[in-house]
């Protein structure tokens, strides 16, 4: 059921970063998972003072539904710029839903090393999982109808907003 107004998501990038601080190693990376997670990781990256780029991945020949829906016509490549070898790694993504985005990540993360850890940050969290895959870090947990889907959106200026869109 849609909240009568929905938080403001730089706000919640705040409290985000707030929850990440005591935990960030000295070696911690950031990994966006595009297009939402990226926007996030980017703001993570500027509130926690880091200083190393982000990654940026892209996990779509890595969903288990790639035959069935076909390639995402706004695929972008995966740029991780680090390595993620015996690295404690922050994967950031807007909203957690089913798992299968994050399994996805992880997947493809592996590819690239093996890491020492992966904790999962997210804005909100609809909590209707088909994966057991939990957050450690969440600003939000909320409640939809199975026909709606909640939206991050970058207006021009980059700031952050949510936006619920129904099924027709």
């Amino acid at each position: 059921m849609l909240p009568a107004e929905l938080p403001d998501a730089e706000a919640q990038c705040a409290e985000l970063a707030e929850m990440i601080r005591p935990h960030l190693a000295p070696d911690s990376a950031l990994i966006g998972i595009h297009s939402g997670g990226v926007w996030i990781a980017r703001r993570l990256r500027e509130l926690l003072g880091l200083q190393e780029e982000i990654g940026l991945i892209d996990v779509s020949f890595y969903r288990d539904d790639f035959s069935e829906k076909g390639l995402h016509p706004q695929v972008r490549p995966t740029s991780i710029p680090f390595s993620v070898e015996g690295r404690p790694l922050i994967l950031v993504d807007d909203v957690l839903f089913t798992g299968r985005t994050t399994r996805a990540a992880i997947n493809e993360l592996f590819d690239y090393g093996r890491p020492a850890r992966v904790d999962l940050a997210v804005l909100a969290d609809r909590g209707e999982r088909e994966l057991p895959i939990e957050p450690q870090f969440c600003a939000w947990q909320i409640d939809l109808d199975d026909d709606e889907e909640l939206i991050l959106e970058s207006a021009d200026d980059g700031h952050l907003h949510w936006r619920v869109a129904r099924d027709a």
